[in-house]
């Protein structure tokens, strides 16, 4: 079977002196000319995997192992070196120069298949037109879920009074490998962004023949998310209600349990030998995408947080079990192969599932709850929250509130139970979180005797471009952190 072939320079800059990539034909590969080839591009599975789980490292959820911790993948000294420069909130640059960056260059070289497709479908001859504006609508999404996790995890969070001037990150919008690009603003990315779910939304499917392909349900939870992000709350309730009419669907986390080994750990109660459901099963899933396959997650090599442990001790009733702490973390114990290890009074980051990085009906209920809370109706929000806590926590009673102000912070403290240690989720939230007085925080990270600190806004939130990437491209502006 012959190889669909496009160039992919773009994840680690520009090249000098290369030809347009269409006038190169290798053997034994096709350059995309039909509907079928540009549909193949599509299903390409390294696209389902977006963002990176080492921006953890940076958050309050995190607590690294001991110094020769029995558990050695959370051993800090054993860390890689750019783990540990997260974990210890180091000024500069993260990775070495010349070292990969698992997050940033993956998301360009998604970028420029994503081009491909929107800049060439509708010119191929065979393929119905409808057809071909849905696939184009389908890049259109996909190209804008790279951006938003770019520009949310190396720049500092979107402000209206200042994005125009803050870096972003590098708009490519073609596929011309010797364009020269520069570092758009934060205001020219979220737009961008904007401009490419309104304009797919009208041709996307209301159905898919499978979840990692996005419908127009998968298009209002996108933009909920980014009117979120953006504070316009209003746009943002009314997408997540949009995406919620046509999915509410929520895992009975009650039906589950635990047992030993890795993969298939969590499981049916009535069956162990199905495990919990994948992301392109889940009965939650808008739309599909898991992981980067490389440092994608922390499992096995973070402790939860003192903090993080008493956000998921608050508001439990007595004799509950909230299921998400219960299933996906080890505590005070594990068994991933034949002997047990013991770290008495800790608990560690485990569930080996791979969870949604798109969009799923759990953190819909969570966005329309923060946003009754914050402009609508807290009595709705509280019976968002309970819907949700119903689905997760056995014996679960219903939360109360009698202010605005206590409902929003309810619906802070449940995202973040929902959704530990999920690519740049806290990250972001952090970020966005800090430029409220109300909830800005000091991180403080330990290892042994030692203490790190992160001031709220600090710099040291954004990641860096990558040494490899400005060594090639040594005119992209760097924010100092």
């Amino acid at each position: 079977m012959k190889k669909i072939f496009i160039a992919l320079l773009l994840t680690t800059g520009l090249c000098t002196g290369c030809k347009d990539y269409l006038d190169i034909k290798p053997k034994g590969y096709t350059i995309p000319e039909s509907f079928e080839d540009y549909k193949k591009l599509l299903n390409d599975q390294s696209l389902y995997r977006v963002s990176s789980g080492y921006p953890n490292y940076l958050t309050d959820d995190a607590q690294a192992g001991e110094l020769k911790d029995v558990n050695s993948s959370a051993d800090y000294t054993l860390y890689s070196l750019f783990k540990r420069n997260l974990y210890s909130f180091q000024p500069g640059a993260v990775f070495q120069p010349g070292e990969g960056d698992f997050f940033y260059e993956p998301a360009y070289s998604h970028i420029f298949t994503y081009n491909v497709v929107i800049n060439n479908i509708e010119k191929t001859p065979e393929g119905a037109v409808a057809e071909k504006k849905q696939l184009k609508a389908e890049a259109l999404v996909g190209r804008a879920m790279e951006y938003f996790n770019l520009v949310n995890g190396y720049a500092v969070h979107y402000d209206a009074a200042t994005a125009s001037t803050d870096l972003g990150v590098p708009l490519i919008l073609t596929e011309d490998i010797n364009k020269k690009y520069t570092r758009n603003s934060v205001a020219e990315v979220y737009s961008m962004i904007l401009k490419d779910l309104t304009e797919a939304q009208p041709n996307l499917s209301s159905k898919a023949d499978h979840k990692f392909r996005p419908t127009k349900a998968a298009a209002y939870a996108f933009l909920s998310k980014v009117y979120l992000y953006m504070g316009r709350y209003t746009e943002a309730l009314q997408n997540a209600n949009e995406a919620l009419k046509l999915n509410k669907n929520l895992i009975d986390y009650s039906k589950y349990t635990t047992q030993k080994g890795t993969w298939g750990r969590v499981c049916e109660i009535k069956d162990v030998m199905v495990p919990f459901p994948q992301v392109d099963k889940s009965i939650e899933t808008v739309w599909a995408r898991q992981t980067a396959s490389s440092s994608g997650t922390v499992m096995t090599e973070l402790y939860a947080s003192a903090d993080l442990l008493n956000v998921y001790a608050k508001d439990l009733p007595a004799t509950a079990v909230d299921q998400r702490f219960n299933l996906f973390f080890c505590t005070g114990q594990a068994q991933f192969g034949t002997s047990i290890i013991k770290f008495p009074g800790r608990s560690i980051w485990a569930p080996y599932i791979e969870f949604n990085m798109a969009f799923s009906t759990g953190e819909l209920m969570l966005i329309a709850a923060e946003c009754e809370a914050r402009i609508g109706d807290q009595g709705i929000a509280l019976q968002h929250l309970n819907t949700l806590r119903n689905a997760r926590i056995v014996g679960n009673k219903p939360l109360t509130a009698t202010t605005r102000e206590e409902v929003l912070r309810m619906s802070l403290e449940e995202r973040r139970r929902e959704m530990p240690f999920l690519g740049i989720n806290r990250l972001v939230d952090l970020k966005r979180l800090n430029k409220d007085p109300r909830f800005a925080k000091t991180i403080t990270h330990t290892f042994g005797t030692q203490t790190f600190t992160l001031p709220a806004n600090d710099k040291r939130y954004v990641l860096p471009i990558p040494p490899k990437v400005l060594e090639r491209n040594p005119s992209i502006p760097v924010l100092d952190r």
